[in-house]
């Protein structure tokens, strides 16, 4: 059985997890304010599912997710994810995230800036082209006509 790591549990993360679950992971749910704050998810999603914090997801992934808006890069784990498959769900929103240069510029991507940050893991950009709403209703097994991805 495989372990999913979810660093940011909000609306990406929290479906992720609920995919995940449904085709047999494992996953530990983590954000910024406690695993205590996850509870209620915890129970809707069964005993497949556990809160932990970003350390704890991260160590206990057998491949990690990171979904958190950008200003949250230097509090993730660095040394529990060396060496994993680390998912980045993000996209560059400057409303949001502030104006950063490099992105501005397009000297560099968010996945990099994420890839520098944990430079032992293998950063990989995904579900960033899906609305979190969609990710549920459009998970559909391989081979499935009209499958999205």
């Amino acid at each position: 059985m495989t372990t999913i790591g979810l660093i940011g549990s909000g609306h990406i993360g929290s479906q992720l997890s609920r995919v995940a679950i449904a085709q047999g992971y494992d996953v530990v749910l983590s954000n910024s304010r406690g695993p205590e704050t996850l509870s209620e998810l915890v129970a809707e999603l069964g005993p497949q599912a556990r809160a932990g914090t970003p350390k704890e997801a991260a160590e206990a992934a057998d491949l990690a997710v990171v979904t958190t808006p950008l200003a949250a890069i230097p509090t993730i784990p660095v040394e529990p994810l060396a060496g994993k498959v680390v998912i980045d769900t993000n996209n560059y929103y400057p409303q949001r995230d502030g104006q950063i240069p490099e992105l501005d510029d397009e000297s560099t991507t968010v996945s990099e800036v994420l890839q520098r940050h944990l430079p032992d893991s293998k950063v990989v950009k995904a579900f960033n082209h899906i609305a979190w709403m969609h990710i549920l209703e459009d998970a559909k097994p391989s081979g499935t006509e009209g499958r999205r991805a």
